[in-house]
């Protein structure tokens, strides 16, 4: 599997894996914070929304290939 499609928090109900959201999806949320407080700090043109997300889910990538060299 895919570590961008791993799940962050399986669990089993009823005998079945329910998946949740995916690896790289909480280390976006994980990564979110800064990178707002970042680009609402550090320059005076605020990033759009969408700029901020995409930069959470570089993040995020980057996250999990680093994390690829360790296993």
């Amino acid at each position: 599997m895919s570590d961008k499609r791993q799940p962050a928090f399986p669990t089993t109900i009823n005998r079945e894996i329910v998946r949740g959201m995916t690896l790289r999806d909480y280390f976006a949320a994980k990564a979110l914070p800064a990178i707002y407080t970042e680009s609402t700090i550090v320059d005076e043109s605020y990033a759009t929304p969408i700029e901020i997300a995409e930069q959470a889910y570089l993040m995020a990538d980057a996250m999990l290939f680093a994390r690829e060299d360790k296993a």
